[in-house]
């Protein structure tokens, strides 16, 4: 009998480290339904005020809007100070640290850090905070190369080691995109471990997807727990696949129920918003590309931002929410519309009762650059119990030091299920005759035409401040396209031509000519630029593709 029942109580233990989450959630009496987020938030902070610990003076550098400090907050840390340079999003910070909001008693400053020299008492037990990301993200790393550390915005890095070897804080959580590792041909990841260890800590990393933490939203971020003395490990995964007890993710659908969208019309608008409305859930602009089988693709393959009309699946967690982008970024909503402010706080677990200050640009840099407090404050936790020695009334459970995660796997196996979702939407809308077909070109045509080619090189219709004026001349058959351009009208007498041709068994060459001719008088950048915008703009027109 004594064997059967330690058999018993060992299964009995399993069972409960295996639903530790699920026990959380019934302790603290949230229900996961839409915003049970903001409910456990406020449910967590009053659990842990009433244990007795000494207070957690904790210092935010890079604050942003505040999402690792709400998080931090409801987990009981002191929030003493928030820097922050940008003046738009201290605004955030203030109304939100007013009494009774959910940041009451926080100071935010609005300072760079590399002015910010705290007193010396101020006594921080720990930092929170990362420097801007766009240095070491795929935007960034696109548009400025790689630079890592050695960009100006890279050195705030060392603005922040200077702050920790001045403070010497218990330890620090530092967040940033994983592009930060392989920045600079991972020349910086030996710069940012080595600058720590110089100043006394001992890090901790991992790259975790905030959907695994219990947020709407598939969001790959690397963590840094940086410890003076002792161990630290992550948690494991509350949600998703990898999470013990196999827990569902928290999918887009049921976070938005009742969040309002009242504000938002529906479509998109411009060259390509037509386009959305057909994109089945969960793709983007490659549903209209040869490789996804549509029958006229607009689109060559991986030509634009995988958030390229990319539209949110509402039975999964969406793509990770952009802080910056142009007017047809995504995650837009399944119902074919930008998603609302208060939507957008919901996917990043935001609080409905946090308020963000600022026009719709402003609140959606603040929203895209936070790290999504729901997954925020099961670090805060982690790091309450382990490295400040609090003990929870409740259990948490570890990742093992090499534990590998499996989400980048999961991912891969996406492709087929893309795919499987092109061929049935496209097979629906050429049984209901809404296949965008290719224009075609059937007859000869002259026009002429003034375009506009400012220093930005905007091409436009319309004159604009210090842009110049071009004169563009087209005689379109079918056996050749000759388009002219020059800075004055009627010049005759072409001094160059570029000829461009099908290269030999081109079966995409889709013009409906033989040959293109552009034609001009003086060979110069201006004068080319004029000529390739105008053959760009013709050959739109005509095939309707985009690349």
């Amino acid at each position: 009998m004594q064997q059967l029942s330690f058999s018993l109580n060992l299964m009995d233990a399993e069972l409960e480290s295996s639903t530790w989450f699920q026990n959380v959630l019934s302790m603290l009496q949230v229900e996961q339904q839409a915003g049970w987020t903001d409910w456990f938030g406020k449910s967590l902070y009053t659990a842990i005020k009433q244990i007795s610990y000494p207070p957690i003076r904790t210092l935010s550098l890079f604050s942003g809007g505040g999402g690792l400090d709400i998080a931090f907050h409801d987990a009981g840390f002191e929030i003493v100070k928030m820097v922050e340079v940008e003046a738009k999003y201290v605004q955030t910070l203030q109304r939100n640290s007013s009494a009774g909001k959910w940041l009451e008693g926080s100071q935010p400053a609005c300072i760079d850090i590399k002015e910010f020299f705290p007193e010396p008492d101020l006594n921080i037990d720990f930092i929170i905070g990362g420097p801007p990301c766009q240095t070491f993200s795929a935007a960034g790393r696109r548009a400025a190369g790689v630079s890592g550390t050695t960009d100006a915005r890279g050195t705030l890095f060392h603005e922040y080691v200077r702050i920790l070897k001045a403070l010497k804080p218990k330890g620090f959580l530092f967040e940033n995109v994983y592009g930060i590792i392989g920045a600079n041909d991972g020349k910086a990841w030996q710069e940012i471990q080595k600058a720590f260890a110089e100043v006394g800590y001992q890090i901790y990393f991992r790259i975790l997807d905030a959907a695994d933490y219990g947020v709407p939203q598939h969001r790959e971020r690397l963590f840094i727990v940086g410890l003076q003395e002792g161990q630290y490990r992550f948690p494991y995964p509350t949600h998703g696949p990898d999470s013990l007890d196999q827990s569902p993710y928290y999918i887009a659908a049921v976070a938005l129920e009742g969040a309002d969208c009242s504000d938002m019309e529906p479509g998109l608008g411009g060259r390509f918003g037509h386009l959305l409305e057909d994109i089945p859930p969960g793709l983007n602009y490659s549903f209209y590309t040869k490789e996804m089988g549509y029958p006229h693709p607009i689109f060559s393959w991986r030509s634009k931002f995988s958030d390229f009309l990319y539209k949110a699946d509402p039975e999964t967690p969406v793509r990770t929410l952009k802080a910056q982008g142009g007017q047809y970024t995504g995650p837009f909503s399944w119902e074919n519309r930008r998603f609302s402010i208060a939507e957008l706080k919901r996917l990043q677990t935001i609080p409905d009762e946090y308020e963000m200050v600022g026009n719709r640009q402003v609140c959606i840099e603040q929203i895209g650059n936070s790290v999504p407090p729901q997954l925020g404050r099961i670090l805060a936790l982690s790091i309450l119990h382990q490295v400040m020695k609090v003990q929870l009334p409740f259990q948490m459970r570890y990742l093992n030091k090499n534990q590998q995660l499996r989400f980048r796997q999961r991912k891969r196996q996406l492709t087929e299920i893309y795919a499987q979702k092109a061929r049935t939407a496209i097979e629906h809308l050429q049984q209901v005759g809404k296949i965008i077909p290719s224009p075609s070109f059937e007859n000869s045509s002259e026009e002429k035409a003034i375009k506009y080619l400012g220093n930005d090189f905007a091409w436009t219709s319309q004159p604009i401040p210090n842009a110049e004026k071009f004169y563009l001349d087209y005689q379109l058959n079918s056996s050749c396209w000759i388009i002219s351009t020059s800075r004055l009208q009627n010049q005759k007498n072409n001094e160059f031509v570029i000829e461009i041709n099908p290269s030999f068994n081109q079966s995409e060459w889709v013009l409906g000519t033989e040959s293109v001719h552009l034609c001009g008088k003086d060979l110069d950048i201006r004068i080319l630029t004029a000529l390739w915008k105008g053959f760009e703009e013709k050959l739109i027109e005509v095939t309707g593709k985009a690349d």
